[in-house]
């Protein structure tokens, strides 16, 4: 969904901040133009802790634009894929080599994880 971000425009010396109305509470910054949606998707990443279930329909441009708190900057509406903040467990069936479970499961047990856990950090550090 595209949500309406408010952009006040920084300079050489200082970042674009933005504004989420629709995140209560929810700001960013970005030094480049370009900068400004991952910086967005970041922010309400954090901000909503993981948990999607509380996030609102995008509030209509046309409704902030006449609020007299956001004056002076742009609008810009950023894609937010709600489905990226959900962070709750999801149930897979995948297949393994048995040695390789083994391995997995005893370095998991020497560093205090789970299996999931270990497999989850493994991912995230193959797509980074």
């Amino acid at each position: 969904m595209f949500y309406p971000v408010y952009v006040h425009v920084g300079d050489k010396k200082h970042a674009h901040g933005m504004t989420i109305p629709d995140f209560p509470g929810c700001f960013a910054a970005a030094d480049e133009w370009d900068g400004i949606p991952a910086a967005v998707l970041e922010a309400v990443q954090a901000h909503m802790f993981g948990d999607s279930e509380g996030a609102k329909p995008p509030t209509a441009l046309e409704a902030l634009t006449k609020d007299p708190q956001y004056q002076g900057g742009v609008w810009m509406l950023v894609d937010i894929d709600l489905s990226k903040i959900d962070t709750s467990p999801v149930r897979l069936n995948i297949s393994l080599p048995s040695n390789l479970v083994h391995e997995i499961d005893a370095w998991a047990k020497d560093h205090s994880m789970t299996r999931s856990g270990f497999l989850a950090k493994a991912a995230e550090l193959a797509m980074r």
